[in-house]
């Protein structure tokens, strides 16, 4: 079985640091999105970059995609079709944006739960060391890659490159 690999949107895929930049960073194209909880005023902007659901896409061969995002299963509709990528499964939070325990951020516990004993990679540009340690204390043992990301740049090839390292180095441990 493959090791998942748990995607957030709002900081790996959709650079926001960078939204009040005059010119996207390169590779970017600027989207108008209206999720749920949007219906008024103007559409939310998002920054998506199609080379990352190219990359996303390779990394298909080693992992099985999810989105681990407060996008939930409307990345499916504003964020995948604009990269390529076809619909993934979405972590479904229980509660989004709770008290979290030990300086944690509020997803990290239900992420462990998700993958429920299965290895994973994590990105997202809220994971700090606190999360790492939490992992390593209350996840069972699983193998776990929690990549931290620029929200002002995104995912980027090195990225990409250790997440491709790091599946590859678990098949080589089977």
């Amino acid at each position: 079985m493959k090791p998942l690999l748990l995607i957030d949107v709002d900081g790996p895929l959709n650079p926001y640091a960078a939204l009040d930049r005059r010119v996207p960073p390169e590779g970017f194209t600027r989207h108008l999105t209206r999720p749920t909880g949007w219906t008024s005023g103007r559409p939310l902007p998002v920054l998506l970059d199609p080379r990352h659901g190219e990359e996303l896409r390779a990394l298909g061969s080693r992992y099985e995609l999810v989105w681990a995002t407060t996008w939930k299963g409307e990345a499916n509709e504003w964020i995948g079709p604009r990269l390529g990528l076809p619909e993934l499964p979405f972590i479904d939070w229980p509660e989004m944006h709770g008290s979290a325990p030990a300086g944690t951020y509020w997803k990290t516990r239900y992420v462990v739960e998700y993958a429920a004993g299965r290895p994973f990679a994590w990105v997202d540009d809220e994971i700090t060391d606190h999360d790492r340690a939490w992992v390593t204390e209350h996840g069972g043992g699983v193998a776990a890659l929690l990549r931290w990301t620029d929200p002002r740049v995104g995912l980027e090839r090195s990225d990409f490159e250790a997440l491709a390292a790091w599946a590859d180095g678990l098949g080589a441990r089977a």
